[in-house]
């Protein structure tokens, strides 16, 4: 299953503007992207450990230096939906 999960997320990552139209859709998959790039399982608050337990303020968006993880559609810029929807369109 996790292997799928992986799969989709390359296609969607080779053909973003196939599936965002929107300045919402697009910024749920730079939320998506961010995420999936995290190396652990406690990138945004609302994700949960390994454990099952949910991270909270042990989450890398919740400590500060390191990883900026982006996990809100409110921490997304219209300056990084301008570069998403302008390197989409050399993908396609």
């Amino acid at each position: 299953m996790k292997i799928i999960a992986i799969f989709i997320f390359t296609l969607l990552s080779f053909l973003p503007a196939a599936y965002a139209q929107s300045d919402a859709e697009i910024k749920e998959v730079i939320i998506q992207q961010s995420v999936q790039s995290y190396p652990g399982s406690c990138a945004c608050p609302y994700n949960k450990d390994r454990a099952g337990r949910k991270c909270g303020a042990r989450s890398a968006y919740s400590r500060a230096g390191g990883y900026s993880v982006i996990c809100y559609p409110s921490d997304v810029t219209d300056q990084m939906v301008s570069e998403f929807k302008e390197a989409s369109r050399g993908v396609l």
